[in-house]
């Protein structure tokens, strides 16, 4: 038997692969140890400088252990890593396209900027969407078009239990807080509302000094964290309540159940971020990070959220008071629903958040792959509280990437009472979809807390811009609406939109989702089954599913077996 026996290479043979294959990848720091007595002899002090400063990074780099890159390639390194750092913005301008959405399309930030500048947005030379792509979607206009004029219009918001009922605009600012925007940012959009007419969602993050400067009218959502009314241990506090509800600019009060961007994920404020207004306006300590938890300590079950909605009605002075969440599981909603019927005790409204909601940071599952979004919310909901019979009893808003006249007429003709936009506002202050909201370097000083970038911001013209954008949205929609031959939006409809179907043919969007009829749910046959099914999971005094899900499980199996036996 032979054995092969491996020859060593030799050391100079070793050295010579090592030194061809480390001159190439350290060739720009050999260059500058070159040049820096080339430099020195011909007195160019300039380049000097500027060698010694390369030299000095390249063997820095060649000895730190973090970035493998600069080890191995000690200055030409970072060439990589500054194209990088570019990559967003020379996609945004360059690269994308006009129709690419990346949240926004270059298209529908060009619509709001137009808008908000208050120039003409119109366009020439035909549609620049392929109108038979399947999902393409469409209104039917009709022989009684007609111009409307007046296009503010306006939702009554407040049920019987209400002795201060609001008249909302059904295009408002979505929920965005005092830490998460600046302060000039915030200043700006509640200055907009108030020279528009139309209303400021706070967000969880309380009311601040910029949310009062102008008097703008304000819908003040508590959070899990009561931010603006809690004591010491981070409970709600009625005194405090009572004191800011009071408020004349205060509208509306809505219990934020979960958002968009991250259901039914709680939050931190670290304490290095807290400073003293902030910490003002949460009613929070300084110098301790400050939790968020993930549900609300003040109820626990569907029927204990009843009685904190009409506790916070009655010490509001009756003001407006109902709730905002992005669906999850579809019987915890269903319980609710379950749990005003038997307390006789409606919300004065309900806002739905689409996942696809985004001002909020959110790690990328939850921004990616949790809660739903917001058209199947607002079917789920819509038919949920049809089939309850109680759909008259209560107004229904919805938030989640709405732009155009468009989105709000299409949101209202599935059920909708009203439409809120948090990311469409804050491109119309300034916001450029850098999405450097959470590293407080926001290019324009929408969404920072550094007072040098919020200087960026001129709030006089800021404010006009969000009061232009509103209004030239609204009269967007009043145009569809008028070419539907209707005279308000809350007129339109499902068969009032088509879409395209993936065969090429058309639906109406009454045909594409399904609706059940008034009261259905309560006779246990809707005509969806999975309705049927849900509601029976639904526990009026548990958000937990009722111990008849496994029968229920099983009856889905046989039926999914079934379909199986006959298909084959």
């Amino acid at each position: 038997m032979t054995v092969n026996h491996m020859t060593p290479s030799k050391p100079s043979q070793d050295s010579a692969n090592y030194l061809f294959l480390v001159l190439p990848r350290f060739a720009l720091l050999w260059v500058c140890i070159l040049l820096i007595p080339i430099s020195f002899f011909f007195k160019i002090w300039w380049l000097l400088f500027i060698t010694v400063c390369l030299t000095c990074l390249g063997i820095y780099n060649i000895n730190q252990k973090r970035h493998a890159i600069l080890r191995n390639y000690p200055i030409s390194g970072h060439i990589r890593f500054l194209f990088e750092n570019f990559r967003p913005e020379v996609r945004q301008y360059f690269i994308e396209g006009d129709r690419e959405e990346v949240p926004f399309s270059r298209l529908q930030r060009s619509i709001v900027y137009q808008r908000a500048k208050d120039v003409d947005s119109t366009t020439a030379f035909g549609s620049l969407n392929d109108l038979s792509k399947p999902g393409t979607d469409w209104f039917l206009h009709s022989g009684r078009s007609h111009k409307i004029s007046d296009h503010n219009f306006r939702v009554r918001i407040g049920n019987e239990r209400c002795s201060q009922p609001y008249d909302l605009s059904v295009f408002n600012i979505s929920a965005m807080s005092f830490g998460a925007l600046s302060a000039a940012a915030i200043e700006s959009l509640n200055k907009g509302a108030k020279q528009g007419g139309f209303a400021h969602d706070t967000g969880e993050g309380g009311i601040s000094p910029y949310h009062q400067k102008h008097g703008g009218d304000l819908i003040w959502q508590l959070g899990t964290a009561y931010f603006g009314c809690r004591d010491e241990q981070g409970k709600f506090n009625p005194e405090t309540f009572v004191q800011r509800a009071s408020l004349p600019q205060v509208k509306m009060i809505e219990i934020k159940l979960s958002q968009g961007a991250k259901p039914g994920k709680g939050g931190v404020l670290p304490a290095s971020k807290i400073t003293e207004e902030i910490a003002a306006t949460r009613d929070i300590p300084m110098g301790i990070d400050c939790i968020s938890p993930p549900t609300h300590p003040e109820f626990s079950t569907p029927r204990e959220l009843v009685h904190f909605w009409q506790r916070l009605r009655e010490l509001s002075g009756g003001k407006p008071v109902g709730f905002k969440l992005c669906i999850g599981m579809p019987w915890e909603f269903m319980a609710i629903v379950k749990a005003m019927i038997e307390e006789d005790n409606y919300p004065d409204f309900i806002v739905i958040d689409g996942a696809e909601g985004g001002t909020g940071a959110a790690p990328v599952e939850f921004m990616d792959s949790v809660g739903m979004p917001l058209v199947d919310a607002l079917i789920f909901v819509q038919n949920t509280l049809v089939g309850a019979g109680i759909r008259d009893k209560i107004k229904v808003g919805v938030s989640g990437k709405v732009i155009s006249g468009f989105d709000i007429a299409k949101l209202m003709g599935l059920g909708a009472d009203w439409c809120n936009s948090a990311r469409g506002f804050m491109f119309a202050v300034g916001c450029i979809q850098s999405r450097s909201c959470h590293t407080n370097k926001c290019p324009t000083g929408v969404a920072t807390q550094d007072p040098a970038r919020q200087k960026a911001l001129d709030v006089p013209d800021k404010s006009r811009r969000v009061a232009n954008f509103h209004q030239n949205t609204l009269k967007a929609l009043a145009e569809i609406v008028g070419c539907a031959g209707l005279n308000h939006p809350n007129e339109l409809m499902p068969h009032h939109i088509v879409r395209r179907q993936p065969d090429g043919w058309i639906k109406l969007l009454s045909e594409h989702y399904q609706f059940i009829d008034s009261g259905s749910l309560l006779t246990g046959n809707c005509g969806r089954r999975v309705l049927d099914d849900m509601w029976k999971l639904a526990d009026p005094n548990s958000f937990q599913a009722m111990t008849i899900a496994d029968e229920i499980v099983d009856a889905q199996n046989e039926r999914t077996r079934a379909h199986q036996e006959h298909c084959t």
